[in-house]
């Protein structure tokens, strides 16, 4: 009895003594928004969240919801959309959300990265690290801006119509009810935000070793060692004014493209063209095309590469990539199941005709290209064999036989066989052993922009704005630029189909069949063919064979509406929660 008593009088005494901690409660050791205003790292993240939505942070592998592809997952949710189930309610190609979760992330950012003490005992590299990070998130505000025009505009009821546009961080639901802007003014909004980051970035990264060296716009730096300690040689990768620039050519040449570009006004080619001739003279106009930017995935290349070792030498290829890793995913998920992968990704016969011969001239031309086609890969582009394998031909020192008596390896034969008689090559390392009993992995990096792609964005630019030579204010016309990637490949020179190309109309062709060649599973031909508005329903195609005979046969229709799938929808939920006007067609 007496111990109940003792108890409870110091139950008492404790809620007594408690009360005002109980009525009045501190903080409970959670982090705080204020947090950021004294420790960077959690402001820069705010920053950082933004960098992990990038769509390019992995390839996506959805060429197999074009003409170019089809897996051997049935399950696979590029080939459900190919097949029929695209809808504003199953759309993997979805990124209204995510790219409108970085733009808000990179707002919030954008409100307080002039009050963060990113340095403040050296208060020149505080405002070198504002500098530098105000303009890294302007220029990913506009790639995003670009990213969900590129997914989600179309077509409404009386205009082309973009998205709702956010330029501030949003703290209540009622403000994200803005309706859709229309295309041309989010293409202009974006525009915005790509002249405000060049503002204040460098053109590249990297350390310098004396004042003199500084870049334009840096003067008021007296100490080379902050210069160093924020745009050095630490910071590269990171988005500079030449991959802000790269990331407006891409922009330009969606707004010029035929599906946003209803009136086909010139000015729009002539910008886009004028834009990516921005970033290419930076490289050294045609003349800086990197003789092995065709092969950027092979072992040399990713050596060379690697920024691990602490030299500053990348590779001239890629202008933005992310860090290299090891792992062997990409083979244990393509090779074929004789190298103990699944064979998911099977390139179609459609693609592999798109390769023209060695000389030059599409397989179609029965005169000049000399194809033969009891022996269909005899004699071809060098690229046909760097990027897919081809039954007979090998890997990893392995014949590859898809053909009748190719055991796993033949069409259909077991769950993880090709489809379509072709197995992935292309980003693929050879080295890499997907064997369980003996797994090794080799290094890799994923890549966000190929300068390739820019070179080709003249191409089709440059032509469409002044035809196949002309060169408008730069020092190369589009078909310079073609010949240039053509000669890398292997084609025999001289040219003499490309020679014989001489209206848009056909170069118009043989731009669009190199940038699916040099592209291809990179993630470019799904958007390519709904800018350019050709026909989506294209069946995949593949071939088998037995012997000297090759069959060829529809392996995957495609159930595309040509009338209004040129433009992806915006998610139902979206529609229904904001009123938000759906893209023609899309129900």
């Amino acid at each position: 009895m007496k111990i109940h008593k003792i108890a409870s009088l110091l139950l008492v005494s404790t809620i007594i003594f408690a009360s005002c901690d109980l009525l009045d409660p501190k903080d409970d050791n959670h982090s705080t928004f204020d947090r950021v205003f004294v420790e960077p790292t959690y402001a820069e993240g705010l920053l950082i969240r933004a960098f992990t939505y990038i769509p390019t942070n992995d390839y996506r592998w959805d060429e197999v919801a074009t003409d170019d592809a089809v897996s051997n997952d049935k399950l696979n949710s590029f080939s459900r959309m190919a097949k029929g189930e695209w809808s504003a309610l199953y759309d993997p190609q979805n990124l209204w959300d995510n790219g409108n979760r970085a733009i808000l992330y990179i707002n919030e950012f954008l409100g307080i990265v002039d009050s963060i003490p990113w340095k403040p005992t050296n208060l020149q590299q505080n405002a070198l690290f504002i500098k530098r990070l105000k303009g890294e998130a302007y220029a990913l505000r506009g790639m995003f801006k670009y990213y969900l025009l590129r997914n989600h505009a179309g077509p409404g009821t009386s205009a082309m119509l973009g998205t709702p546009i956010y330029n501030e961080f949003l703290k209540n639901v009622a403000d994200f009810s803005k309706p859709r802007a229309n295309f041309t003014e989010c293409v202009n909004s974006a525009y915005a935000d790509f002249t405000e980051a060049l503002k204040y970035l460098p053109m590249d990264y990297g350390s310098i070793a004396s004042l003199s060296a500084l870049p334009a716009g840096y003067s008021e730096v007296t100490d080379i060692n902050n210069y160093n300690t924020v745009n050095g040689d630490f910071s590269q990768q990171r988005v500079s004014a030449r991959i802000t620039l790269a990331l407006r050519s891409r922009l330009a040449l969606l707004a010029a493209s035929p599906s946003f570009n209803t009136t086909n006004d010139q000015t729009l080619w002539q910008n886009a063209a004028n834009y990516s001739a921005e970033v290419i003279n930076g490289l050294g106009g045609v003349a800086g095309l990197d003789p092995k930017g065709h092969i950027f995935y092979l072992s040399a290349q990713v050596t060379e590469a690697n920024l691990t070792s602490g030299d500053k030498k990348d590779l001239k290829e890629i202008l933005w990539r992310r860090p290299v890793y090891s792992d062997n995913v990409r083979e244990r998920a393509n090779f074929p199941p004789s190298l103990f992968g699944t064979g998911r990704t099977n390139p179609t016969q459609n693609l592999v005709d798109a390769f023209p011969m060695a000389n030059g001239y599409p397989i179609t031309d029965l005169t000049n290209a000399k194809y033969d086609p009891t022996k269909p890969y005899t004699g071809r582009d060098p690229r046909l064999a760097l990027y897919i394998v081809t039954s007979g031909s090998s890997m990893k020192s392995t014949v590859i036989n898809t053909g009748v008596g190719g055991g796993d390896n033949s069409v259909d034969a077991i769950q993880t066989s090709t489809r379509t008689g072709y197995y992935l090559r292309k980003l693929l390392r050879e080295e890499v052993n997907a064997n369980p009993a003996s797994l090794s992995s080799q290094q890799h990096f994923q890549t966000h922009i190929r300068n390739t792609e820019l070179y080709l964005n003249y191409a089709e630019a440059a032509n469409e704005a002044w035809g196949p030579l002309g060169m408008g204010p730069n020092a190369y016309s589009a078909k310079d630029v073609i010949a240039a990637i053509r000669k890398r490949a292997g084609i025999t020179q001289p040219d003499n189909y490309l020679l014989s190309v001489t209206s848009k109309e056909q170069m118009r062709t043989l731009i669009r069949n190199e940038r699916r060649i040099e592209l291809c599973f990179e993630g470019s031909r799904f958007w390519d063919l709904r800018r350019w508005k050709e026909d989506l329903a294209v069946p995949a195609m593949g071939v088998k064979i037995d012997g000297a005979t090759f069959t060829y046969f529809t392996v995957e229709n495609r159930a595309y509406n040509n009338n209004y799938m040129h433009y992806g929808p915006i998610p139902d939920k979206e529609v229904l929660k904001f009123n938000l006007e759906q893209n023609k067609g899309w129900k």
